[in-house]
């Protein structure tokens, strides 16, 4: 016997452990050993040993099948799998061929009691050794372990399609091929990423989507590349065939364009599917080419529609990532997402992850793309269920659909379909794969199609099925795709956007015009004291930390004596009044709920029990309640999260704060890719509001700066809004303003640091009651001396202010830019024209030359305009307080020399 062999003995002594406990009680051991003891006739005590070791050899035979039956399941449809050195050779567990006539009690586990060995071990190869390989004894809960496998094995083993669901499954199957190869014979070397190979990625979605319906779930939320996404979008989405081959011919008039669009393999589409009576939303997210970059995007998408739309019911929405082999093994991201499946911020009560397994990245084999065995090995970390399918199979994929449903629904929980197929073509119809895996598309070149695979395979043995359905099917959809195409050529399709999503349609596109002035923003009196009242209240009972009370303390007299607001009393102003009106504000990132810099505060926690309280949540009786959550660490993720929470969302404002303005970056995908360029891309606006912690005080290079150069490079055709602010007011205004306009866009906001606590950062109560949002704030009134002006942004202002006080400089004016982006050119003009008598114009800012805002600002050709900042560096700032404090001395020297 083998002793490194997956299925080796394990210790006889511990059955006659079971086997005492079971005598004494028969509840006291597991069902499957209840069965396994049930029914014996014991005799002699060397006849009871041997009937002992031969049951449980057998049924250590079935847990074998079960946990390793996966290695060794016939899923691969074009070449032979890896030998994993998985033998189920019965003598192995100590039996022999003598015992194949055998009758064993052990084989009531898989519903064959006191059937002959020969029997449970046929049984246990249709189930574990066929087209599906289970993967689900990873999991440690019992309860989902004993579901699943009573599903496998008694559902999986007995299923038998009908003569109209198979014929169903063909005729889709057969669209799904035909479709494929018609664009391959029309379209010849145009990009298009075909499915070929992988054509029951159709059979899964559709009869998912079908049973979803079915019951009762009202919307699916699909995320996928562009492998496979015109047929999804035809087959699935039921997007005309007309609009795909419109999109190929290039019937666009671009006068009639909005924005500057994508490539139709990006593109997203929404529609109702009917079943029956029944209707269910499928909605297909657009995305960039940045594999796997959409899935956090999906998650928050689906979780505003559960939150808001459904009322926080899991069960009616569901996404589905669907993934590259090679993607979902080397992209980080799909790590960070699935750590977010069970956190109370992000869940969505289960991801459905359907892998197209092609076996191959681009020109990569899976030896080099992947370390593990399988590529959906990541379902480990949170004991989800795989289940790996041949492509070749549709009645097995037909199954995955069923089973993935049902767990999802059961148990709120992400499960992973691992479709085993291949790719007919290179990775897209112009390349030639067979320059570096010239055996394998050797194999492919001659490997029937999937509908051709099955259609012989329900023929062979059947006389229900027509031998001639097939031919037909592929005649009739593909003269119905040729007519549809010869219409298009005669009288191309007129550009139509796609409709709005109903939440959506109350806003409008913005204009230029719309950022000369800001809406009022403003709340009055009564309101501002009812919420600074909440602010400084907690329940009888609570008990909070002495900090805590003074912090208390501090607000109450900021609110009701000195009148006057700091930093962190606006912010929460901001959103208390939102949720006073029944907005919804979503905050999400790391630390959020007290701050990075211990100044936010938005729940207090009971010293003796930790019991958190939400004072925002107690406004009024009916306002709506605060979302905020501290995030998980990550920057990727969770602002792929918010932006798609935000997307779902027009009347939500979301906000992600970065810990640090300078962690930003490692989000930068989502912000070059979805927040810079979705409303042009893809017509989808959004009010996501984004906290980058930046200023220079001497904390080093990665503690410094958000980088304001590159999200400043971003910013054209008013895409995105981008401030640097000096007032807690001016910041109120703007929190407002997200939710005031009647069009939605992006905000960041390079948020400060050593302000949050500055004796000077204080706005009156008026400020609050009488103003709206400024975009640049003035000097001086008496204008008529001032011989220089400077320019700046944010935080630096109160260092150069400080300076002016201090060495009574009066011939200087400074001059603050509130808004970078769009920026305020007329504003700025005309407080500049109101100087009559300057010489000097400077921009002032304390990043580096090459970084922070001057190469935007200057690209708006004010004259005169000079720069003053730190000399030009590869790094964002020093790493020695004392080299930062002389810097920083010597800068504002310069500004005002």
């Amino acid at each position: 016997m083998n002793k490194f062999n997956y299925t080796s003995n394990s210790d006889i002594s511990y059955i006659d452990d079971l086997y005492t406990k079971y005598k004494l009680d028969t509840q006291s051991v597991d069902i499957t050993w209840q069965k396994f003891f049930e029914g014996f006739e014991f005799a002699e005590d060397n006849s009871l040993e041997s009937i002992k070791f031969t049951e449980s050899s057998v049924s250590r035979l079935i847990q074998s099948y079960r946990k390793y039956g996966h290695l060794n399941s016939l899923t691969n449809p074009v070449r032979t799998r890896r030998d994993h050195n998985v033998r189920f050779n019965i003598e192995e567990f100590g039996l022999s061929k003598d015992d194949l006539s055998q009758t064993f009690s052990s084989g009531a586990e898989i519903g064959l009691k006191d059937k002959p060995l020969r029997d449970i071990i046929e049984k246990l190869n249709k189930i574990y050794v066929g087209s599906i390989g289970f993967e689900y004894f990873n999991i440690r809960n019992t309860d989902e372990v004993n579901w699943i496998k009573k599903w496998v094995e008694e559902k999986w083993f007995s299923q038998k399609l009908n003569k109209p669901k198979k014929e169903t499954i063909l005729k889709k199957l057969n669209e799904a091929v035909v479709f494929e190869n018609f664009l391959h014979t029309k379209y010849i070397g145009q990009k298009r990423f075909s499915l070929e190979g992988g054509e029951n990625t159709i059979t899964f979605l559709n009869e998912f989507i079908k049973s979803a319906c079915e019951s009762d779930v009202k919307e699916v939320v699909i995320g996928m590349a562009h492998r496979g996404r015109l047929n999804v979008l035809t087959s699935i989405l039921q997007k005309t065939y007309d609009e795909i081959f419109n999109e190929f011919e290039g019937n666009m008039d671009p006068d009639l364009i909005f924005g500057d669009g994508d490539v139709k393999y990006h593109l997203g589409y929404n529609s109702f599917i009917s079943e029956g009576e029944k209707n269910i939303y499928v909605k297909l997210i657009p995305n960039p080419s940045h594999l796997e970059s959409v899935n956090p995007v999906v998650m928050g998408y689906t979780r505003a529609q559960i939150d808001e739309e459904y009322k926080g019911n899991f069960d009616s929405a569901i996404p589905i990532l669907i993934h590259g082999d090679a993607a979902i093994a080397g992209q980080g991201i799909v790590y960070e997402t699935i750590q977010m499946s069970q956190l109370d911020g992000y869940k969505v009560g289960g991801v459905i992850h359907f892998v197209i397994n092609n076996q191959i990245g681009f020109t990569t084999d899976y030896d080099d793309a992947r370390s593990s065995i399988y590529c959906t090995d990541l379902a480990k970390i949170i004991d989800s269920p795989v289940l790996h399918v041949n492509g070749d199979d549709p009645e097995a994929v037909f199954f995955a659909s069923k089973f993935a449903l049902a767990y999802r629904q059961k148990f709120k929980k992400d499960i992973f379909i691992d479709l085993l197929c291949y790719r007919r073509h290179g990775h897209n119809e112009s390349d030639e794969p067979k320059f570096t895996q010239p055996n394998l598309y050797n194999l492919i070149s001659k490997h029937p199609s999937p509908r051709d695979v099955y259609f012989k395979r329900i023929t062979e043995n059947n006389n229900e099925i027509d031998k001639d359905l097939a031919s037909k099917l592929n005649k009739d959809f593909r003269q119905k795709l040729q007519e549809r195409l010869d219409e298009v050529k005669q009288k191309p399709l007129p550009y139509k956007p796609q409709k709005k999503d109903e939440e959506w349609s109350f806003l409008r596109s913005s204009e230029p015009k719309d950022f000369k002035a800001s809406p009022e923003t403003r709340i009055n009196l009564e309101t501002l004291e009812k919420i600074g009242k909440a602010l400084v209240k907690v329940p009888d009972g609570f008990k909070p930390l002495k900090q805590i009370t003074r912090l208390l303390n501090d607000r109450e007299k900021n609110f009701f004596k000195d009148k006057s607001l700091n930093w962190a009393d606006a912010e929460l102003l901001a959103y208390g009044s939102l949720l006073n009106e029944k907005k919804f504000v979503r905050i999400s990132g790391q630390d959020v709920v007290r701050g990075t810099f211990s100044h936010r505060h938005a729940q207090l926690f009971d010293a003796n029990s930790n019991i958190p309280y939400s004072s925002l949540d107690f406004i009024s009786d009916d306002q709506v309640k605060l979302k905020i959550y501290n995030s998980l660490l990550s920057e990727f993720g969770v602002l792929g999260f918010e932006y798609g929470y935000s997307m779902a969302s027009p009347n939500t404002l979301v906000v992600w704060e970065a810990q640090f303005g300078d962690f930003s970056n490692g989000a930068q995908v989502i912000i070059d890719q979805f927040i810079s360029s979705a409303e042009t891309k893809w017509e989808k606006m959004n009010c996501l509001l984004v906290l980058l912690p930046h200023g220079y005080e001497g904390q080093g290079p990665e503690h410094s700066s958000a980088r304001p150069q590159r999200l400043l490079s971003l910013c054209s055709e008013d895409n995105m809004v981008v401030v640097n602010l000096t007032t807690p007011a001016n910041l109120f205004h703007l929190i407002r303003r997200q939710l005031a306009w009647d069009f939605r866009k992006p905000c960041f906001v390079l948020s400060p640091k050593s302000l949050l606590r500055h004796p000077k950062v204080f706005s009156k109560l008026s400020d609050f009651t009488d103003l709206s949002f400024k975009e640049v704030i003035d000097d001086c009134d008496n204008k008529n001396k001032i011989k220089k002006i400077v320019l700046c942004t944010g935080k630096f202002f109160y260092d150069l202010e400080e300076f002016k006080n201090k060495n009574k400089v009066e011939e200087v004016s400074i001059i603050r830019i509130e808004q970078l982006s769009p920026f305020p050119l007329d504003k700025v003009m005309k407080i500049l024209k109101s100087y009559k008598n300057h010489d000097k114009l400077i921009w002032a800012q304390e990043e580096n030359q090459n970084m922070g805002y001057w190469s935007y600002i200057s690209s708006f050709n004010i004259k005169g305009l000079e720069l003053i900042s730190r000399k030009r560096s590869s790094s964002p700032s020093t790493g020695f307080l004392k080299v930062h404090i002389k810097e920083q001395e010597e800068l504002i020297k310069k500004i005002f020399k």
